[in-house]
């Protein structure tokens, strides 16, 4: 949950201000000095700080010139009065995120927050990645796309071509092959990589609370709404959905993502208000999914929404000259995370692992390498791949 301070010396201001905020479902604290502010910030991170020009003691400038030089990354916004412009437009000038000027406006100030908050994060974000380089390494590593077969080469080139472009994808693929590492490759290389990537299991959430989960509810919309909670699409908003496993969607849920692809607006369980989104919506499935039209399990005019490209992501069969790649780089990944010896591969093992029908695809592999690191020899032989792995 986003955490917001609220700096302002006439209570009113900073009570109605912190209402709001928590309303919106933002966690909310108040200060109603400039030396309380600064206290507060320097204990507990606050991804947004409002803050008062004019108040006694520690003016708003003294504030943010004191978090500023003290390397506080949080966003802060500033609020002025009709005099205070030219000092509000001086504090944009010395690291200010914004001024709002009074008196305050509901619409801009959950934009600001909106905005300040999407910048927060973002700075969060690299200052983690620039001082922890493991965790740097981890978060790459974890997400690469291992392999140089022709099917994977040509799922890279399609991958370039399209990344680029906000169009819509469907990765189509079986079980364990590697479907959202596609998802996130398009993510990362797209011009909306700074913006939030969120991932949704269709398959994983029960039909009655599909619709709450993508588009959010109101409070006291349905037993057990006890606060208003925004959707994965609102979440998601100037980034990317992945919707996993979409042909396991219900029929309510799926005409209302076709509203949102075709309108770009939502409006939340409980609610007839329209909220406008900027999503760029990726899709994967593992389903037939024309075959599930003919069944009557999947719309039609969402297929061709969702299809403009359409990405077939090779199952391990077919592509066994990737094994000992995906060997490789599986013992290196479950050395780094669990600190477990490495072991070398007999050419001999590897050959039979080559030979094997891995219905289980990249996943299956995966669990095999680990297996064998546990209970192989050093090196792992073919003995130690007859006793310890079905080959089918």
């Amino acid at each position: 949950m986003k955490k917001i301070l609220v700096v302002d010396d006439e209570r009113a201001i900073r009570n109605s201000l912190k209402e709001i905020l928590m309303d919106e479902g933002y966690e909310a604290e108040v200060a109603e000095d400039g030396q309380s502010a600064v206290d507060m910030a320097e204990k507990t991170h606050y991804d947004v700080i409002f803050c008062d020009i004019k108040m006694p003691g520690m003016e708003g400038v003294e504030v943010l010139d004191k978090l500023v030089s003290d390397g506080v990354d949080s966003a802060i916004v500033m609020i002025s009065g009709h005099g205070d412009i030219d000092t509000a437009v001086e504090c944009i000038k010395k690291g200010a995120f914004d001024f709002i000027q009074k008196p305050l406006d509901l619409n801009r100030i959950l934009i600001t927050v909106k905005n300040a908050t999407d910048k927060a994060t973002l700075v969060k974000d690299n200052t983690q990645l620039k001082n922890d380089n493991s965790q740097l390494k981890k978060r790459v590593y974890g997400h690469e796309m291992v392999g140089k077969s022709p099917a994977m080469e040509h799922v890279r080139e399609i991958i370039d071509k399209v990344a680029p472009t906000d169009a819509r994808v469907l990765i189509q693929g079986a079980n364990g092959t590697g479907k959202e590492l596609v998802a996130r490759s398009l993510h990362q290389q797209s011009p909306r990589s700074a913006m939030p990537y969120i991932e949704v299991n269709c398959a994983a959430i029960p039909s009655e609370l599909i619709e709450s989960e993508l588009f959010g509810h109101e409070k006291g919309s349905f037993t057990g709404a006890v606060k208003q909670q925004k959707g994965k699409f609102e979440q998601a908003d100037g980034g990317t959905l992945f919707l996993d496993e979409i042909g396991d969607m219900s029929l309510a849920a799926q005409a209302k993502v076709l509203r949102v692809l075709q309108e770009h607006k939502l409006s939340r369980v409980g609610s007839d208000k329209d909220i406008e989104v900027n999503v760029r919506v990726i899709a994967a499935t593992n389903k037939n999914l024309p075959e599930e039209i003919k069944k009557g399990n999947f719309r039609e005019d969402l297929y061709h929404r969702l299809a403009v490209i359409v990405i077939q992501v090779p199952t391990l069969d077919d592509r066994r000259e990737d094994i000992p790649l995906l060997i490789e780089y599986f013992e290196e990944q479950i050395s780094g995370e669990s600190g477990m010896p490495k072991k070398d591969f007999s050419p001999e093992a590897v050959d039979l692992l080559k030979e094997k029908h891995w219905p289980g695809n990249i996943r299956e592999l995966r669990n095999v390498v680990e297996r064998l690191m546990i209970l192989g020899g050093s090196p792992v032989s073919v003995q130690d791949v007859k006793d310890y792995v079905n080959i089918v």
